[in-house]
């Protein structure tokens, strides 16, 4: 759902998620007709303007005739011939404009991307969110056959079976799964599932179908299981277009089936670039040296490219792909299998959860007590936590759907991924933030993060509110009334969250309206996850205890990471990194959440070396764990490609036209050791 408000510079639309896109329209008179949008937009506008600006992402024009133009990085005017046209424009909102005639794109300094008119034009303006809520459920019996016939359904939600399916935007949410005594498909499910002539035949336990869930899901298989007195004699495989692919047996199975998710879901990213949406991507050379025809296997069945991806020495260009995005470590229980749907729209692997007891080496030592936050607890009032070290497979990013409570990964909570749509359209527009401090010593730290609050809400619309030493019945009512964010600095201990007139435990709550949360206290792990199972999304949380000033620097750096953009499990990675004790903080609930949108849709990595000679070698990437598929163009040099999300380019720069890329970004960076933002890392380079 979308809605579309007039401001004083031209239009805003704004999502059911909060997530907005500005339109600046110069002389722009509302129409109530206008070209069509053939995008299937979510809500669309007519008028007529001279110019639309909007932000400085990715945009091109097409034609219907299938010509192209694109507006990448910091380019000067391209002329657009008389003609019809549909400009895609990848904002955090997905806008599109149709119209006919001559315009102009262009990108001055980075600042914009503008679409131009020589005089006043028709046109209409179509917007679509990104944000994707499951619409229909499926019911299946509550058995391994039941589960394969789910699988087999969740490909329903892809919009196409070329190779533009590995497109974000290309893949709709899979139905939910409820359990019944039998079979229930919605008829919108089974028509809109397209067959692929693809079979995946397992053995008929959940060790097997859930970590070939996400392959199916991707490949769009059919998923039918044989049952057997013993698993292992039952061989698992792939059948597609009359060739077999026989896989090996667990624990080898769940590599292999993570290894042929990334090989075809990448080569259907430089395949598809053949299509009509392709782009100037750097890693499309790649397909020359595996004699893949991308002209020939752009519009092939599903079928047909898996046969001749998996023909293809993969491994020659594999170390040149950007490493997977998402590794979620799930227990294979029916009561996870009602979260799959959640998980797999976004194709992470999925592997079974191992972990062994914490090498005592893994934490630094207890000594560090006597410097811990405040008065050192009692072990009656500690809060213990018997943490492990998971087995982690490939993959940039961790999350752990399963016991215990792993180092490393961020802890899965089953209501979360349902919480989620809960908050959709809530509480209007603005993003309602709470800082609480309840700690005097920490002051520091609640200054500086109200004031990244406030300079964020100059591009944002945050409501920022600011507290200090709430009573039991206050902190309670924060938590049970509807917020965003509540940052909240203080102490906590077995008894729950400290307050001036005793401690407020999260299981004494009716509900949790917090959306997302960052309880900056000594051990307050349980108090997180108690708010995720009441209704919450993700937080941040604590094992131990932790450094007062070491504290500070993790939380100032995390809702700078937040409010930019970045989720909540890399936030935390990055902020963490400032600090000796940083595995003592964890992120609870669905670690690939996004409180508030990017600039540029998809936050950077930067991580920039000083060279003997004294120029700076800069790599620069776009990723996250909750977007995989799309692409991203760098603004560092003018003839930059753009490159698949996950990639790393990597240049070598004077330091003049280091800080020519500063002065226009707005991203942390890591150098000499430490995370600085670029406008002060600009700073100090030129001091």
């Amino acid at each position: 759902m979308i809605s579309v408000e007039s401001t004083e510079q031209g239009i805003r639309a704004v999502d059911s998620s909060k997530t907005s896109i500005d339109v600046a329209a110069e002389r722009w008179t509302e129409t109530d007709e206008g070209p069509t949008v053939p995008r299937e937009p979510d809500v669309t506008v007519s008028g007529t303007t001279t110019q639309l600006r909007f932000p400085p992402v990715f945009v091109v024009a097409e034609t219907t005739g299938g010509d192209s133009y694109e507006l990448a990085s910091e380019v000067g005017p391209i002329p657009l011939p008389s003609d019809e046209y549909v400009v895609r424009v990848e904002g955090n909102v997905l806008a599109y404009v149709a119209f006919s005639g001559p315009a102009r794109l262009e990108k001055p300094n980075y600042e914009a991307s503008i679409l131009s008119f020589p005089e006043p034009t028709s046109v209409t303006l179509g917007f679509r969110s990104r944000t994707q809520e499951p619409a229909e459920t499926v019911v299946v019996p509550r058995t391994p056959e039941g589960i394969a016939t789910a699988l087999s359904q969740f490909p329903s939600g892809h919009r196409t079976t070329t190779a533009d399916r590995s497109y974000p935007t290309m893949r709709d949410h899979p139905p939910r799964i409820a359990f019944g005594d039998a079979v229930s498909i919605p008829d919108v499910v089974s028509r809109r599932r397209e067959e692929t002539a693809i079979e995946l035949r397992l053995p008929a336990s959940l060790d097997y179908l859930f970590p070939a869930s996400s392959l199916a899901h991707y490949l769009g298989a059919n998923v039918s299981v044989d049952s057997d007195d013993s698993d292992d004699s039952v061989t698992p495989r792939i059948e597609a277009a009359g060739r077999v692919h026989e896989l090996p047996t667990l624990p080898s199975f769940q590599y292999e089936t993570a290894s042929l998710l990334r090989r075809t879901f990448l080569l259907d990213c430089l395949v598809r670039n053949a299509g009509p949406h392709g782009t100037d991507l750097a890693e499309y050379r790649l397909l020359s040296e595996l004699g893949l025809d991308a002209d020939r296997l752009y519009a092939a069945p599903v079928a047909e490219r898996l046969n001749a991806y998996l023909d293809a020495p993969f491994e020659r260009v594999s170390e040149e792909l950007p490493e997977w995005h998402l590794s979620m470590y799930v227990e294979p229980t029916m009561s996870h299998a009602e979260t799959l749907p959640y998980l797999l729209q976004n194709v992470p692997n999925i592997f079974l959860p191992e972990s062994t007891p914490l090498d005592g080496g893994e934490r630094l030592s207890r000594s560090l007590d006597d410097f811990y936050r405040g008065t050192k607890p009692s072990p009656r009032e500690s809060v213990a936590i018997d943490l492990t070290k998971p087995k982690l497979g490939p993959g940039r990013t961790h999350g752990w759907l399963a016991g215990g409570v792993p180092i490393d990964v961020f802890k899965g909570i089953p209501e979360a991924y349902e919480n989620r749509f809960d908050f959709l359209g809530r509480a209007g527009d603005s993003i309602s933030v709470v800082a609480i401090l309840n700690d005097s010593g920490m002051k520091d730290e609640h200054a500086d993060a109200a004031r990244i609050y406030r300079e964020r809400a100059a591009d944002l619309d945050i409501d920022i509110e600011v507290r200090e030493h709430l009573t039991t019945e206050e902190l309670a009512t924060v938590f049970e009334t509807p917020h965003d964010f509540v940052h909240y600095i203080g102490h906590c201990d077995r008894a729950g969250l400290r307050c001036p007139d005793g401690n407020l435990s999260v299981s004494s709550l009716s509900a949790s309206n917090v959306q997302t949360f960052f309880l900056n206290a000594c051990g307050s792990f349980y108090e997180g996850v108690g708010l995720v199972e009441r209704g919450s999304v993700a937080g941040a949380v604590t094992f131990n205890r932790v450094v007062d000033s070491q504290a500070a620097k993790v939380g100032t750096m995390f809702v700078r990471l937040l409010v930019h953009g970045f989720c909540f499990e890399r936030a935390m990675q990055m902020a963490r990194r400032r600090i000796m004790t940083g595995k003592d903080y964890a992120v609870v609930g669905d670690g690939t959440h996004v409180l508030a949108q990017s600039d540029n849709y998809v936050s950077s990595d930067a991580v920039l070396t000083r060279l003997d000679d004294g120029r700076f070698e800069l790599q620069y990437s776009v990723h996250s764990p909750w977007i995989n598929g799309g692409y991203f163009q760098t603004h560092i040099t003018p003839d930059d490609e753009s490159r698949l999300l996950g990639s790393v380019g990597t240049y070598v720069l004077e330091q003049t036209e280091l800080c020519e890329f500063l002065e226009h970004a707005d991203t942390p960076i890591v150098y000499d050791g430490d995370i600085h933002w670029s406008d002060e890392l600009l700073t100090l380079l030129r001091s």
